[in-house]
């Protein structure tokens, strides 16, 4: 069984207490053999005070690493599962000897003055200050970042201008970096106090941002739902949040776009960016979106571009045909509103018509659905759900009324709204045409009053709805 290396050192150095325990045991109890023995050769040095003394002090420092051991090195690790940073073991370590070293030192030699030997050494002392200048700036810029732990072992920093790494060892001295490309990269205490630290701490949901661009011919709808599914289940993507894909700029030649998600494992960033970007080029591929180019445009007429513009046209034809409140009109009539009509495109939760607008057109769901809702006690509810071929705001088109729902889009939806200057082109070409749209509206009416049982309205409308048509479009 392999142990820690922790317990090989305790054990090491218990072996080596034993042997300068029982050094100094033997040097006490031959004692008054080793004075005269000394004596007859070195006169009158104590020269068995000062191995007792040797002794006591390399068994203290022994102990003090025993000691320090089992605190910082074995109860931490058994408790918090990680050893305690070797800074806090050094000073503990560095305080505990001095205070032995001066209690074993006036046990043994009582008759000298440690105070006195120091105060008359200040000269020797400033010496030693300004040569241990960069020591001490950095144990103590150690203890300061020990004190406020902004970063731990394990952690992600970006120290001053792009030294990034992970955190292997916080020493009295210095910072011990493992860079991304599996260099060591030691900084010292006191330079990384006075630097900026960005850092990402372990074991936490940390964001990325990838940034990619499409063309203006794509649907962001489409390419949202793509992208956020293509990075859902990838590795390291953490799967309690989830990814946001957004416009991040409108570019000259692309839509450019971001995608932030959390990783679970920040270390490991630049391959999950990697992996990221990897897996969106694959769904773009599956699903026919393009990536933009900076490239310029120019747009020239072409047999393929006409003969896709007039396919177009006849789905709008046919679209608009299979409307009921223009069964009266003629094939021509119906290409003359078709081109007199207008495509947009809607994105999901966008409003079409706002309730009480004014408005002097009607639309057609040509591909998608859209929502409709009243206003009821202050909150807006969902009354209605129209699919293709559906249309609304025929009231506004032919009699000038204001919008009496809302109307939004539940996905990406394309309608087809024809406008006031159309239908009245057709009215002054075939004024037969007034009588018959206004009795197929008043019937429209009256269903539709019939289902919400609103018993006022009858067919009695159709008079009411004529007179007002031929006022709002200015017939006699």
């Amino acid at each position: 069984m392999n142990r820690p290396k922790s317990w090989n050192q305790f054990a090491g150095l218990t072996i080596l207490a034993i042997i300068d325990l029982v050094a100094l045991f033997a040097v006490l109890r031959s004692e008054e053999w080793l004075k005269v023995w000394f004596a007859s050769y070195m006169g009158a040095l104590d020269v068995v005070r000062i191995i007792e003394f040797a002794l006591s002090v390399a068994l203290a420092l022994v102990l003090i690493r025993i000691i320090s051991a089992l605190i910082f090195t074995i109860t931490f690790r058994i408790r918090r599962g990680y050893e305690a940073p070797s800074l806090i073991r050094n000073l503990f370590s560095i305080i505990t000897f001095v205070i032995s070293f001066v209690l074993i030192f006036n046990s043994f030699f009582p008759q000298i003055n440690l105070g006195a030997l120091f105060t008359t050494s200040a000269i020797f002392g400033v010496i030693i200050g300004l040569a241990l200048q960069d020591t001490l700036g950095n144990l103590f810029a150690g203890v300061s970042l020990h004190a406020d732990k902004p970063f731990q072992v394990g952690d992600v920093i970006v120290v001053g201008q792009g030294r990034v790494g992970v955190v292997e060892s916080i020493t009295w001295r210095a910072i011990k970096l493992r860079t991304f490309q599996n260099h060591i990269l030691m900084l010292s205490n006191s330079s990384v106090a006075k630097e900026a630290i960005e850092v990402s701490p372990r074991n936490n949901l940390i964001a990325r941002i990838v940034f990619f661009n499409t063309t203006y011919s794509g649907s962001p709808a489409k390419t949202i739902h793509v992208v956020r599914e293509a990075i859902r289940e990838a590795n390291n993507v953490s799967q309690k949040i989830t990814p946001i894909v957004r416009i991040h700029d409108i570019g000259e030649s692309a839509l450019n776009w971001e995608v932030k998600y959390w990783l679970e494992d920040y270390a490991k960033y630049n391959d999950t960016d990697a992996m990221v970007r990897q897996l969106i080029w694959y769904a773009f591929r599956r699903n026919k979106i393009t990536f933009a180019f900076p490239t310029r445009t120019i747009y020239m007429e072409h047999p393929a571009a006409t003969e896709t513009m007039q396919r177009d046209a006849r789905g709008f034809i046919d679209r608009l045909s299979a409307v009921d409140i223009f069964a009266p009109l003629s094939s021509e009539e119906m290409s003359r509103l078709t081109e007199a009509s207008n495509s947009h495109v809607f994105a999901p939760g966008e409003y079409v018509i706002r309730a009480g607008e004014e408005g002097s057109s009607m639309f057609v769901v040509h591909r998608g659905s859209v929502k409709v809702q009243i206003n009821d006690n202050g909150t807006s509810r969902s009354v209605a759900v129209l699919q293709e071929g559906d249309f609304f705001g025929e009231m506004a088109l032919f009699t000038g009324e204001p919008r009496t729902a809302n109307i939004v889009a539940a996905e990406e939806t394309e309608v087809l709204e024809i406008g006031h200057e159309a239908v009245k082109h057709l009215f002054e070409t075939n004024p037969d045409l007034v009588e018959s749209l206004s009795h197929i509206i008043a019937e429209r009416r009256v269903g539709l009053a019939a289902r919400a049982e609103d018993p006022t309205a009858t067919h009695s409308d159709s008079e009411g709805i004529l007179s007002s048509v031929r006022r709002f479009f200015g017939l006699t």
